[in-house]
């Protein structure tokens, strides 16, 4: 095509970071319980309602003491348990309480001689020979993990385990979560029959349509798979249209093959045809060099304030689809569901074995990363190209090889994204 504008890998991530750093939730936030906020992203702060740990709270079984008493026999007076009202009366001088993980201090104690640091002596306790004890030991102090009104979940964070922990630690049923954005997913070719219908031997079963739609929910958006298109410009163009009905238009365009050069690609046209602008229409990568990225005139909207519609045209080899929607298609969803900070999960990672390549295009290779204390090792997984979705399955990562260098040697550190 005249018009090719093909960048490097850093010059196309920074154009969709660009792009995305302009973009808000698509979709309005509603309250959802914390059994389903898994992964949903956050849409306001989650403020301490009290200091926590509201109490002085002990982190050890054991007993509560003056931590400069316990070289002297100590008198047991009582016992405090986890979920039960804290003393009143202050500890008196020479005196212990014995208390169970998780209870309130009794005022005056300082520290908590652990159970298995004690010798006990009738109803007496002391430290056991060589042991010490220092104010504070096995004591976490009130609000000293957050004071009360203190944000400890920021909007616009992605929801995990960790997350939804400290909103229902604060007392929250429920969480205020943006909506997932729309995304409209088109797996193109003649040559593609939906999974469970009768084959061909020139057919080929579309997998890129469920794929995309993994990683679409993974990312944090709304898959709405389309009927698969033909390679045919007027057809094309119908699909296009539909995705931009004022009702429910999408927030989001993914088109999976129909983006290279050959005769019946005719998905660059057809959003040509529809207004369409693209900021770049290639990529120095492999797998996924034929990657093309735009936007469509705003959906019924003023073009000046309105948000454009993007879409990315994913190449059509199935790894090639997989690697070029996780390094660009999921910043953008991340931004359209409101997400901040997101970053491409890349990891360090000790090369297990020589790898040559081709100097010239950055390389996203099909590997296995294997974790251990150590430090994690990655190995290339034998590969035919990016249609091998066998290959693909049998790994956990993508090898990053850098443009500049023929030989890695086993041992080398060496840039992976996780998949």
């Amino acid at each position: 095509m005249s018009d090719e504008h093909i960048l490097s890998y850093d010059e196309a991530v920074n154009e969709v970071a660009v792009h995305a750093a302009g973009l808000s939730p698509t979709q309005p936030p509603s309250r959802v319980p914390l059994a389903v906020a898994h992964q949903r992203v956050l849409a306001e702060d989650v403020r301490t309602p009290r200091a926590l740990p509201p109490f002085d709270r002990a982190t050890r079984d054991g007993f509560a003491v003056r931590a400069a008493e316990v070289d002297h026999a100590l008198l047991v007076k009582g016992l405090l348990r986890a979920g039960q009202p804290g003393a009143t009366t202050p500890l008196a001088s020479r005196e212990a309480v014995e208390i169970m993980t998780g209870a309130p201090m009794p005022p005056g104690a300082d520290a908590v001689l652990m159970i298995e640091h004690t010798e006990r002596i009738g109803e007496r306790i002391c430290a056991a020979e060589g042991r010490t004890l220092k104010a504070g030991d096995n004591v976490v102090p009130r609000g000293s993990e957050a004071a009360e009104g203190t944000v400890i979940v920021s909007a616009g964070v992605r929801l995990g385990a960790a997350q939804i922990a400290a909103a229902a630690s604060c007392g929250l049923p429920d969480l205020l979560v943006f909506g997932r954005p729309n995304i409209a997913i088109f797996a193109t070719g003649d040559e593609l029959i939906e999974p469970g219908q009768p084959v061909l031997d020139y057919q080929i079963f579309n997998s890129n349509a469920y794929s995309l739609a993994e990683q679409v929910l993974d990312a944090g958006g709304e898959p709405q798979i389309h009927r698969t298109l033909s390679d045919n410009l007027a057809a094309t163009e119908q699909a296009i249209a539909s995705a931009q009905t004022k009702s429910n238009p999408a927030d989001l365009l993914l088109f999976s093959g129909g983006v290279s050069m050959g005769k019946f690609d005719c998905v660059e046209t057809a959003l040509r045809n529809r207004g369409a602008e693209f900021f770049f229409t290639g990529v120095r990568i492999q797998p996924g060099k034929p990657l093309v990225f735009g936007a469509l005139p705003p959906v019924g909207g003023n073009p000046v304030t309105g948000t454009p519609q993007y879409f990315f045209g994913l190449p059509g080899n199935p790894v090639s689809t997989l690697v070029t929607f996780s390094l660009f298609a999921r910043l953008l969803i991340a931004a359209l569901a409101g997400q901040r900070d997101y970053a491409v999960p890349f990891m360090s990672a000790a090369l297990a074995e020589e790898v040559h390549s081709k100097p010239g295009l950055t390389r996203f290779l099909p590997a296995m990363v294997h974790h251990a204390i150590a430090g994690p090792t990655v190995r290339i997984v034998p590969w035919q190209g990016s249609g091998d979705l066998a290959a693909l399955a049998r790994s956990n990562a993508f090898l990053v090889i850098p443009p500049n260098r023929e030989v890695f040697r086993a041992g080398e550190a060496m840039t992976v994204l996780l998949r």
